[in-house]
């Protein structure tokens, strides 16, 4: 099964896990959520810090 894939050097979409420009592709998707999700004290912890840094919070 082929997915689409994102180049975030030269910002193109491709099937390849390689790009053209020689870099590697990554899936633009965000991760799925579930109830028992392993990151979600990562993630909270990031965005504290960068509403901290923008003086939201």
């Amino acid at each position: 099964m082929n997915h689409i894939m994102f180049c975030q050097n030269c910002k193109s979409y491709m099937i390849m896990e390689q790009c053209s420009c020689g870099s590697k592709t990554v899936i633009p998707k965000p991760a799925r959520y579930g109830p028992e999700d392993p990151y979600a004290s990562y993630r909270r912890t990031a965005k504290e810090a960068q509403l901290k840094s923008r003086g939201w919070l």
